[in-house]
């Protein structure tokens, strides 16, 4: 018999399984003994009120063997004689469409302007350790996309787009914890991320698919209002219709597409800075102790929002127990981004904290109202490099002093490695964004006493929230609009915003395909 069961317990008694398996017992009138074994289906933290409680629903097998795998292994299928599909980008809607088509046997052929995502990891440290940015290779670009080096959250929205649970299975069936599978906001974790990013590359070798990696794609051919294949950087051609999943950061793709007059349009995005505070602030804020989390709960999660002046201002890609990360993907230019390891085990919480953008707020930048917003972005980051020194120093102020216009004598130390200098973000940022930032911090502030203090960091600038362009595309084939073959998708095509959603819209772009084979 099989037996399923909710609970709302304290942290201490969700964290035992005798305790469980006693009230299991008792509630459906067992011997503790009939209990073979038992198996948690969901788990989330509820600490809106004073006493923090961990709701559970608990699967318990009495009389018998847990016969149930906690994830479907998929049969890929060897494709190496099939009909090839040109997948630009190695992101998660790169890879996901991949393995979509290898399981509706197509065959594709992955092209990955970036190294493989072990090779990464120095192109990255160079970034902090010798200011030194590889514009083909970073937190950007490269195997696994920016989400690789960007803490491995798995939440998303975008259960109407198609299922969120066998994303989280194909990420289980590749090495991820199946813990993924069972807490309400999913994290991987930036250190195991990349073996699962590795083994998705092998199973599509495996199978007959192909992976080239610095391999930057420069031009389509084109026949005819047809996407045939795609042209790279050393004048090779690739031929097969064609899955653009680039990324948010290729701007040089976004610009060769508009100079061909690619039907495209500019989109609205957020920016504003990372938000670093001492985790154990925000674990005594939100656990309502000044103790902070105890024993036997995660480091704290947040989440913020307002309206100011008719723009949204929020947290956004919140990281407990994480770290800010230098993700520019040019020289001359200032990104932050945050992460946590799978343990988020730092001394520090951040989030990105940003303000709403609309194109019609940028409309001034550059000559071309396609590419405003792009343009907007690249400028707030050149203001950031300069204001940081010229190099990949970010300026940086202290919370409360942004909010009271004041330069920071000093700064508290932080877990930005190529190092923080004090500069007056209230005074370059633009107005419109550093404005409404100090309004939504004072609201955020008298919601969650302790939020608003000196003790936090501003860091600047956090800029690629997501695309700044829509690649047009068929709302029912996923096809652009003009060019047949052509499959824009993703973060990058302006249809996604984290890795579950892209993973989503790569599988749905192959099925599209695999549909009209």
């Amino acid at each position: 018999m099989i037996i399923d069961s909710t609970y709302r317990l304290s942290p201490q008694d969700a964290a035992s399984d005798a305790t469980i398996r006693t009230l299991i017992a008792r509630d459906h009138r067992l011997k503790k003994g009939q209990i073979t074994s038992i198996r948690l289906l969901k788990r989330s933290i509820d600490a809106r009120q004073r006493n923090v409680f961990v709701n559970l629903t608990v699967r318990a097998y009495v009389d018998e063997p847990c016969s149930e795998e906690p994830y479907r292994s998929i049969d890929y299928p060897d494709v190496s004689d099939a009909k090839q599909v040109i997948v630009v980008g190695a992101g998660p809607g790169g890879l996901f469409a991949a393995l979509r088509l290898i399981e509706g046997g197509m065959k594709p052929i992955v092209l990955e302007r970036g190294q493989d995502v072990h090779e990464r990891r120095k192109e990255i440290a160079l970034i902090s350790r010798e200011h030194r940015v590889n514009p083909e290779s970073n937190y950007s670009f490269g195997e696994g996309g920016a989400g690789a080096f960007s803490d491995g959250k798995l939440y998303t929205r975008s259960k109407k787009r198609g299922s969120v649970d066998r994303i989280l299975n194909i990420f289980c069936d590749h090495g991820a914890d199946t813990h993924i599978l069972i807490d309400a906001h999913p994290h991987i974790g930036t250190d195991k991320l990349p073996g699962v990013i590795e083994n998705m590359r092998k199973k599509i070798i495996d199978r007959g698919g192909e992976v080239h990696f610095n391999t930057r794609v420069d031009a389509f051919s084109i026949n005819k209002n047809c996407v045939n294949g795609v042209i790279t950087a050393d004048g090779k051609e690739y031929v097969g219709a064609v899955i653009l999943a680039t990324g948010h950061s290729a701007r040089d793709v976004y610009r060769w597409l508009h100079a061909g007059e690619v039907e495209m349009e500019s989109k609205g995005i957020a920016v504003g800075v990372r938000l670093e505070h001492p985790q154990a602030i925000i674990d005594a804020i939100q656990y309502h102790n000044p103790a902070g989390r105890g024993a036997y709960l995660p480091a704290a999660e947040y989440s913020y929002v307002t309206q100011v002046r008719e723009r949204g201002v929020y947290s956004f890609c919140m990281c407990p127990g994480g770290v800010v990360v230098p993700a520019a993907s040019a020289p001359e230019q200032v990104v932050v981004n945050g992460m946590s390891a799978s343990s988020r085990g730092s001394r520090w919480a951040n989030s990105g904290m940003v303000v709403e953008v609309r194109p019609e707020d940028v409309a001034t930048y550059g000559n071309d109202p396609v590419l405003s917003v792009l343009q907007f972005q690249e400028e707030l980051e050149r203001l950031c490099w300069i204001n940081g020194g010229r190099k990949q120093t970010a300026p940086a102020q202290r919370m409360a002093d942004f909010i009271n216009r004041r330069n920071s004598a000093n700064l508290p130390e932080s877990s930005y490695t190529p190092g923080v200098v004090s500069s007056p973000l209230h005074f370059w940022m633009p107005e419109f964004v550093a404005s409404r930032l100090q309004q939504g911090f004072n609201v955020f502030g008298s919601q969650s006493r302790g939020f608003l203090t000196n003790e936090a960091l501003l860091i600047g600038v956090e800029t690629r929230t997501s695309a700044p362009i829509r690649i047009l595309r068929d709302k029912d084939t996923l096809c652009h609009i003009r060019l047949q073959g052509l499959y824009p998708c993703g973060e990058g095509a302006g249809y996604a915003g984290g890795i579950v959603s892209a993973a989503i819209d790569g599988e749905r772009c192959a099925e599209s395909i695999l549909g009209n084979s």
